[in-house]
Formats: structure tokens, sequence, C-alpha cells
């Protein structure tokens, strides 16, 4: 059979496959985001983090941190496991595609009529299921779309990962910045209470003002050591991540001093391609679409082509002999005439499960494109909110500065000064919050717009 004759048979067999062939539903996406301002059309779009995308922040200690997350956490470890699998699955459906040969050795000796007689027989054969309707393309169709969505999986969690230990590493530098404004505050109110003893050596106050001020510097440094344990927890939590036992990390404090970097958003549509989870639900589509074509192929009868040879005789001596040679070719067909409405049942729950992950892959894109508005907004917001902040921090010190003075001068009491003090204290480390928070929103966002991932990873053909 020539070269023409197997491409004539490829295409009858790939013609006669049953079931919806895959289109992937449309999604309507908007053109732009509600929250991307005016300012999204100026950037290119090479702006958008690619690669290793925590560079952006310009963070030493972050990058070496980041770059460690995919090979040694234990979660990713087990996704890579489970996306092996699936491509072995793969290997197995294709397997199914081509004809199957075995071989069979048999010697018996066994008495009839009267006589004790030997029987010996070699045998290979081989048998060939013609794909007329699909199952097995279809199979294999499936088992693609199923590993392809097993990458995009083990993309979302190392993105995941990636984006928790960034935020994690950012929580830790505000504390490390809220540790270092706490011993100012402290030498603040060391200074304070110096300050009301004296007085109090004078008989200008009395020594209720001296017990508030050391109070005041007690609770100070109580915070202080809070500070201390809400960190070890952090530094423990990103060992974790990137694979190392908690003792065996520990990060210099360094105080946060940043601003979250401009992250310009894609459009809507390319939040498609870009996020892996979202691929990975248009790849379980593609894989419940196929299995319809599976079960649909079940109601066709199963044809098979057979061919069997080898030599069977009487003696070692003859058993290989030309006259002793055996061998039959034939084709069989299989159809279950009844089966109490089983296939049509598989049928139905093929398109059932089809129905669901249309519904998931869409409600993946809306949840995608929710997350993208919302750290959007919320980046603008504190960034209003920062502004704010800085002006409430500024009239606080004034206001301390006053109640000192007024309080040196006699004429105000010593709780106008632990009301300008608390007032500055909650303001300063409301500002440090505020900037650890749009550092974390600026990691979520990168991770809400699909990250360094561009698709390359799940796609027809990935698990070739």
């Amino acid at each position: 059979m020539n070269k023409s004759v197997f491409l004539l048979l490829a295409t009858v067999l790939a013609g006669c496959q049953v079931g919806p062939d895959y289109i992937r539903p449309a999604i309507d996406a908007p053109e732009a985001y509600k929250e991307s301002g005016p300012w999204q059309r100026a950037r290119p779009a090479d702006d958008v983090p690619t690669g290793a995308w925590w560079l952006v922040f310009h963070e030493p200690m972050l990058d070496t941190l980041a770059a460690m997350v995919v090979p040694a956490n234990q979660d990713v470890a087990a996704a890579a496991a489970r996306f092996a699998g699936s491509r072995a699955l793969v290997r197995a459906a294709r397997a199914g595609a081509v004809p199957q040969v075995g071989a069979t050795a048999d010697a018996r000796r066994g008495r009839a009529g009267g006589r004790a007689a030997t029987s010996l027989q070699i045998a290979a054969d081989a048998s060939w299921e013609l794909d007329l309707w699909g199952r097995i393309s279809r199979g294999v169709e499936a088992s693609e779309a199923a590993a392809e969505a097993s990458a995009g999986d083990l993309a979302a969690l190392s993105l995941s990962l990636q984006a928790e230990l960034a935020a994690e590493y950012f929580a830790l530098r505000t504390l490390d910045a809220q540790s270092a404004l706490m011993r100012q505050v402290i030498a603040d109110y060391q200074r304070a209470l110096g300050l009301t003893r004296s007085l109090f050596g004078t008989g200008m106050v009395s020594q209720a003002d001296v017990l508030l001020a050391e109070t005041q510097l007690r609770s100070a440094e109580a915070q202080a050591i809070d500070l201390g344990v809400q960190r070890a927890v952090l530094e423990h939590a990103i060992a974790v991540l990137v694979g190392l036992p908690p003792s065996s990390l520990s990060i210099a404090a360094m105080p946060l001093d940043a601003v979250p970097p401009a992250i310009p958003p894609t459009q809507p549509a390319t939040l498609l391609q870009r996020r892996p989870d979202i691929a990975a639900a248009e790849r379980r589509m593609a894989a419940a679409n196929a299995q319809i074509g599976v079960a649909t192929a079940a109601f066709y009868p199963a044809i098979t082509l057979g061919a069997s040879g080898g030599f069977a005789g009487a003696s070692l001596a003859t058993l290989l002999s030309w006259p002793a040679r055996v061998w039959s070719l034939g084709t069989g067909a299989a159809q279950t005439v009844f089966d109490g409405g089983l296939r049509t049942a598989q049928r139905d729950a093929a398109r059932a499960n089809y129905d669901a992950s249309v519904a998931d892959y869409r409600q993946t894109v809306l949840t995608g494109l929710q997350e993208v508005e919302d750290n959007l907004a919320t980046l603008r917001i504190l960034e209003a909110e920062a502004v704010a902040q800085n002006a409430a921090v500024d009239a606080a010190q004034r206001s301390l500065a006053m109640a000192l003075t007024d309080y040196r001068a006699g004429l105000v009491s010593y709780f106008n000064v632990i009301a300008a003090q608390t007032a500055a204290t909650g303001n300063a480390r409301s500002r440090q919050d505020i900037s650890g928070r749009r550092m974390a929103v600026s990691v979520q966002l990168i991770r809400a717009l699909g990250g360094s991932w561009s698709g390359g990873a799940v796609g027809p053909g990935a698990t070739k």
C-alpha cells in the first residue's frame, strides 16, 4: 500500500469522526477596564512585566527568594508530577491508534483415543481497531486538552505562590518600617518621661504626670515587642514557600521605603491569553467536548482487523519447518444491541459535563476581570489615601510639638501631650500600613494580569 493510499485512508477516517468539533465559546470582554484610566493607551504593552515579573520592584532579596519558589516548593512539585502524569496519559491514548502486536508459545501433551500426543505452537498476532467513528482520536484529543489544562494549573499555582511570597515579603518589610518607627517613638517617649520628671522635681506637675508618661513609654515598648512576633511568623512562612525549614532562613531587617511601580493593564481581551487559570479552564472545555465524541462513538460498531501467523507441530524437529506454518487474516465487528440506556446516559453526562465546563470557563474569565478591576481601583484609591495620610502625619507632628511647648509652659495638662503623641504615632503607622498595602496590591495586580506567563506552556501541541 503506497503513501497516497495511506493519506486517503486517514482522510476518510478523520471525516467519520462523530461528536461536535470544538469551538471556543465567545466571551463578551469589554474594550477597556473601568479603572484603567486615560493613561492606558499612552503606555506600550511592552511595559507589562515579562519573565521574572518581580524584578520590576528592584528588590534584590525578593529576586533571590522568588526565584526559589518553583524549584523548591512542594506544592509546585506535586503539580509538576500531575502534569507529567497527564502527558503520560496522552501517550497512552495515542497508543490505541496503532496496531497491537502479541506473541504466544504453547506446548501441550495429552491422550486421545488411546494415544499420547504432543502439540507445540509458536505464533504472533496483530490487531488494529479501525477508528471509523473517532473514538480513539477523540480520546487522544481529550487527553491532550487535559494535559494542556494541567500545564495551565501548574503555571497558575507557580504564579500564585510567587505572588504570595512577594506579598509576605513586603508585609515583612512594612513591619521593619514600623519597628524602626517604634524605636523612634520609644526614644521620644523617654525624653517626654525625662521632661515630666524634671517638671515634677520643680513642683510644676504632679506625680500623676510622671506615671502617665511612664505608662505611655511601657505601652510603646510592648507594641514594639509584638511587632517582633509578627515578623517571626512572616519569616517562617516565607521559608516554607521557598522549600526551607523555618530555622534555616533569616532575612535582615530593612524598612520598606518604596513606591509601587507603574503597571499598565493590558486590554481585557488579552487577559484570556495571559492568565494561566483562564487558559486551563478553556482547555478543560476542549477536553469535555472531545469526551462527547467518545461517548457518541459507542453507539457505532467497533471494527477490528486481525492477522496471525506462526508454526504448529508435534515435535521441535518439525515445528519450524515450512509445512508447519499456520496463518489467518480476518476482520470483526462488535456492536452492543441493548444496554439498558447506558450509552445514552453516558453521552448525556458528557454533554452536561461540557456545559458545566463552559460555565466554569466564563466564570473564571469574569473573576479574572473582577480581580484586575479590584486591584486597579484599590491602587488608585490608596494613592489618594497616601497623599491625605501624609498631610495627617505632618499635622499630627505639628500638634505634638505645640502640645509639648504648651506643657513646658504649664498651659495644658499632660493628657494633651498623650493625645498628641497617640495621634502622631497612629498616623505615622497608618502611613506605613498604606505604603505596605500599595506594594501588596501591586503584586496582586501583576498576578491578576497573568504575571510573566504568556500562554507558551499551554496550547495545541504543547504536550507532544
